[in-house]
């Protein structure tokens, strides 16, 4: 039998279960408060190699300690604290990442985090600052667990 989450209800534009999401490249989500983007030893070996640096210095240059572990590092700008690799020049008007094909697994799991999905009042939030929340194609209730419980949030 199916776990019932809340997101199970058919969606009021297209009659599909689950919720709809399509990224802008806002970059809403790469910016604001402090924060941390952790990631794991296997992410850090693919950075540093996307950028041509070693592990170590990858460490060095990108990251920084936190109570949680490390963190890459954000850089103060005029719309909060930007992930070092947010990139707002590359396209005019968006902002993308400029590691995205080897970006963490808490980024690639934006928003199906446990937090945007306790209620449907958590997501509502979550969309207050992602435009790309409730807008583009539909994800399955599966898809949206299966992604959900990749991480710890």
């Amino acid at each position: 039998m199916s776990r019932q989450d809340w997101f199970d209800r058919p969606d009021e534009r297209t009659g599909e279960p689950g919720l709809r999401f399509e990224c802008t490249m806002c970059g809403n989500c790469c910016t604001g408060p402090t924060g941390y983007v952790m990631f794991t030893p296997d992410e850090a070996g693919a950075m540093a190699a996307r950028l041509g640096v070693s592990q170590r210095v990858f460490h060095q240059r990108y990251t920084r300690d936190t109570p949680e572990g490390r963190s890459l590092r954000e850089v103060k700008t005029e719309f909060g604290y930007d992930c070092v690799f947010l990139d707002r020049s590359a396209v005019p008007g968006k902002a993308v990442c400029s590691l995205y094909s080897d970006r963490p697994l808490q980024c690639r799991t934006w928003p199906f985090w446990k937090e945007n999905l306790h209620t449907e009042r958590d997501w509502r939030k979550a969309a207050r600052t992602c435009p790309g929340i409730n807008n583009g194609p539909t994800h399955t209730p599966e898809l949206i667990r299966l992604t959900r419980d990749r991480i710890e949030t």
